[in-house]
């Protein structure tokens, strides 16, 4: 009998399958496995993306990117008041986002002005917001 008439128990997956999105006959598929691991990303690139994506993983982080894809540049007082937080916050996420390169700062005298690193950010920010309104 072949894997295709099989016959199946009535809940339509195979007999000793937990759920359907298991693997019903295990099988490697090597030149599936070859496409899928050269376009992944690198174990280093992995690393990097994955702190990238820690740092959107903070409400206060996001909500201080977002105020800066809506603007030029702002200054930490600004930030702080848009994203109703105090300077000591908003300078402590600022040190994070810059130390990862996703914002960038500019003083003039005693101001220090933050905007974000390049339109890759930006990409990101507003594929993210999509993504989510369309869920």
């Amino acid at each position: 009998m072949s894997v295709r008439s099989a016959v199946l128990p009535a809940s339509g997956r195979p007999a000793g399958s937990a759920h359907s999105d298991g693997c019903a006959y295990p099988m490697v598929h090597p030149d599936q496995v070859a496409v899928a691991r050269a376009a992944g990303p690198t174990m280093v690139e992995a690393v990097e993306l994955s702190g990238l994506f820690k740092l959107l993983g903070d409400p206060t982080r996001t909500r201080i990117l977002y105020a800066l894809l809506a603007s030029v540049e702002l200054c930490v007082c600004d930030i702080a008041a848009t994203v109703e937080i105090p300077e000591t916050s908003a300078s402590q996420a600022l040190r994070l986002l810059r130390a990862a390169g996703v914002v960038t700062h500019r003083r003039a005298g005693r101001m220090v002005f933050y905007a974000l690193a390049d339109h890759h950010v930006r990409m990101l920010l507003e594929l993210s917001r999509e993504h989510a309104r369309h869920a």
